[in-house]
């Protein structure tokens, strides 16, 4: 159930800039649309690494003392709240590098416009969505509900469109001020940069935050990388095939929403089962290991695997009916477009298997590591994929 319902809130995202894709913004600034992975990653960055570190916080027992609970609650937001800020600014200094280099044009106006709405975009949204883990995680331990099962699909269904729907409200709001008032972006960019310091603060000074601050930056940093190619990807293809835009929060979205449950149940179990940096006697991470053992991990794998098609055959449906513009996918096409969803979540819970292991042995805690990194290249491969089944599609009509 919080499957389709996160599916259900990547088709309204995907609907959605289908339909902001006509904006002015979105064909004057195209930059637009590098900043669009590298902020709905941001889910999976902090949002869903958020709920996965509360999550097994609430497994482990730490959230049973109410003082330790709100310390750990407190502590984590403002977290989120720095690193939203710091890769907000890094992503629309991407984006904006990137389009240079593209067009051989720089705007500083443009650049101070790509940076404010990043920012207004990424704090307002890791700030409800933060609120909304934090609500999803204690509930579900009051009703016996594991977290892990709920809390990363939940931010998920909500991420995509709230992230999205700020991008392009803020974005197309300054855009058509930008003329007149010039002042207004670089004036939301200081305040935001102004306020920085007072995140940094509290995470410091938590003992919960305090280490997770100075070494869990390396994979937001990377993922927004990462993601930002599948931005590019985006950019380049949108104007000549319109229609990809609705199906891409889809697939990268429902991508990345089954890989972050494994991810965050095979952290849990690594908490429950062994010390940071020792691995559990016996343990394998093979193809093998991942699709075809008996374990209850490997299960939970050919479920996921399992759980692709049809719920993707359900938002195609949804997708189809909803849009009234562009999006009306031919038979030739949705055969396409589930063998790529079905390969990218395959190669997502496969490389998940061994980038969790691998993190815990490195002793990097992979609450704060894998889901970034799953995430991001889920972004890349969907979009890759997405853009193939298209291509593919054409070809045989």
């Amino acid at each position: 159930f919080p499957f389709i319902v996160a599916g259900f809130g990547t088709v309204f995202a995907g609907l959605l800039l289908d339909y902001v894709q006509n904006w002015k913004i979105f064909k004057e600034i195209p930059e637009v649309y590098i900043l669009v992975p590298a902020l709905l990653g941001l889910k999976g960055n902090l949002e869903m690494t958020l709920a996965s570190r509360l999550s097994t916080a609430a497994n482990v027992g730490k959230m049973e003392c109410p003082k330790r609970k709100w310390s750990i609650i407190f502590g984590n937001m403002a977290l989120t709240q720095a690193q939203a800020l710091v890769v907000a600014v890094l992503a629309s200094l991407l984006a904006v590098t990137l389009g240079w280099i593209k067009s051989d044009q720089f705007s500083l106006h443009h650049g101070f416009l790509l940076c404010a709405c990043s920012l207004v975009t990424a704090s307002i949204t890791s700030a409800l969505l933060g609120t909304l883990m934090v609500a999803v995680v204690i509930f579900s331990r009051r009703c016996g509900i594991n977290p892990d099962n709920v809390a990363t699909p939940i931010a998920a269904s909500l991420g995509d469109l709230i992230t999205l729907a700020l991008l392009s409200v803020t974005s197309n709001s300054l855009y058509k001020i930008m003329d007149s008032h010039q002042w207004v972006s670089p004036l939301i960019c200081g305040l935001f940069l102004l306020i920085l310091p007072l995140w940094f603060y509290i995470s410091h000074h938590n003992s919960y935050t305090h280490h997770i601050l100075y070494t869990g930056w390396w994979p937001v940093i990377l993922a927004m990388i990462i993601s930002s190619a599948g931005g590019v990807i985006l950019s380049n293809v949108v104007p000549n095939s319109p229609e990809i835009a609705a199906f891409s929060p889809v697939i990268n979205g429902v991508g990345g929403n089954l890989v972050a449950v494994q991810a965050s149940r095979l952290s849990t179990n690594l908490h429950r089962s062994s010390e940071l940096g020792t691995l559990p006697e016996g343990i394998k991470y093979g193809f093998v290991a991942t699709f075809c053992a008996c374990s209850v991990l490997s299960k939970t794998s050919r479920v996921l695997l399992a759980m692709c098609i049809p719920g993707h055959i359900i938002f195609l449906v949804l997708l189809s009916h909803l849009n009234t513009t562009s999006t009306h996918p031919t038979y030739v096409f949705m055969c396409f477009y589930l063998l790529a969803c079905f390969i990218q979540v395959g190669i997502l819970l496969f490389i998940c298997n061994i980038c969790v292991h691998f993190l815990w042995k490195k002793k990097h805690d992979p609450d704060n590591c894998a889901i970034p990194f799953l995430t991001a290249i889920g972004d890349l491969f969907g979009t890759a994929l997405l853009t193939g089944a298209f291509k593919l599609s054409s070809l045989v009509k």
